[in-house]
């Protein structure tokens, strides 16, 4: 018998977390590209890629800045590249697809739905603030959405899917996007077998818990049958727990610093390798493969 292999994202630095959270989250170039490429070596098959400016840590969309970095990342390793084209939601929608346009990824991520991206909590907690921007940053999502409405969610699949047949992994915040993306199937939007992040434990989403993970993947499997590859990608402090379980009920993972700071409670993790490196070290207890960026091209059907 074959043993199952489980495909590993790792979400290097995204668009949630601020400078001032932790002093090991990717800022510049060269940071975002050493840690890429050692999640690579760790066992990450997919690198999950944003980029921020150097100077202040904000998060941008400078497409010359992605190339740079793609570059970079593409010349020391074969991991698949997943560009994001939900930068941040005080980007428009225009900013947000400038660099995968340009870059012609083959894999890009694709919020499947408008939704309350609350980020404003985090902002309560005393902490010494390294540049101005971030604390209201944070502040604005309370009366800011994150959006990506029907129309724009089939702009970006025209504009990538059908010119330069890029895959998506398809990010679900709650069971209602499953449905979305059973809604652009069904009219023949999507094409190929879906990649489905269920994304947890962001305030406005759905909660990061396993009998919610339990109901995503139940209601998933009704409307898709086993015609899908899903992934768990819970937030914060659930991160470890609930991948290892998705990764039991037959799911894949990821990880990495957008998504959570932290290694263990009360200890930051010093890299988005070491988080690869933990949860690599799960899936070999649980006697659970870890796909190659080659496995995972293949059963992603994306062209090699």
């Amino acid at each position: 018998m074959v043993p199952r292999k489980a495909i590993v994202t790792c979400a290097i630095t995204g668009s949630i977390h601020t400078p001032s959270m932790s002093p090991y989250l990717p800022i510049t170039e060269d940071d975002i590209v050493s840690q890429a490429l050692a999640a690579a070596e760790a066992g990450a098959a997919i690198i999950h890629l944003h980029v921020r400016d150097p100077e202040t840590g904000r998060p941008s969309s400078d497409a010359e800045r992605f190339e740079r970095v793609v570059d970079r990342i593409r010349a020391g390793c074969d991991a698949l590249l997943s560009i994001t084209t939900g930068g941040s939601a005080q980007m428009s929608v225009e900013q947000r697809l400038e660099a995968p346009i340009r870059l012609r990824p083959e894999l890009c991520s694709l919020n499947l739905g408008t939704m309350n991206f609350a980020l404003h909590p985090l902002a309560l907690k005393e902490r010494a603030w390294k540049h101005p921007w971030e604390k209201p940053f944070l502040e604005a999502t309370k009366s800011g959405f994150f959006r990506n409405t029907f129309a724009d969610m089939e702009r970006t699949i025209r504009e990538l899917a059908e010119r330069f047949g890029t895959r998506f992994e398809f990010e679900a915040y709650d069971v209602g996007h499953l449905y979305n993306l059973a809604h652009l199937l069904d009219r023949g939007l999507v094409k190929s077998k879906p990649f489905v992040q269920f994304v947890m434990g962001v305030l406005g989403g759905i909660g990061a818990d396993a009998d919610n993970l339990s109901f995503m993947k139940q209601t998933a499997t009704r409307l898709f049958g086993d015609d899908i590859e899903w992934s768990a990608l819970p937030a914060g402090r659930s991160q470890m727990s609930l991948c290892t379980m998705a990764a039991i009920l037959g799911g894949n993972v990821r990880v990495g610093l957008e998504d959570n700071l932290w290694l263990a409670p009360g200890l930051l993790a010093e890299s988005n390798a070491k988080q690869v490196e933990k949860i690599t070290c799960i899936l070999s207890e649980l006697q659970i493969g870890v796909a190659t960026p080659s496995e995972a091209r293949r059963r992603l059907q994306i062209a090699q």
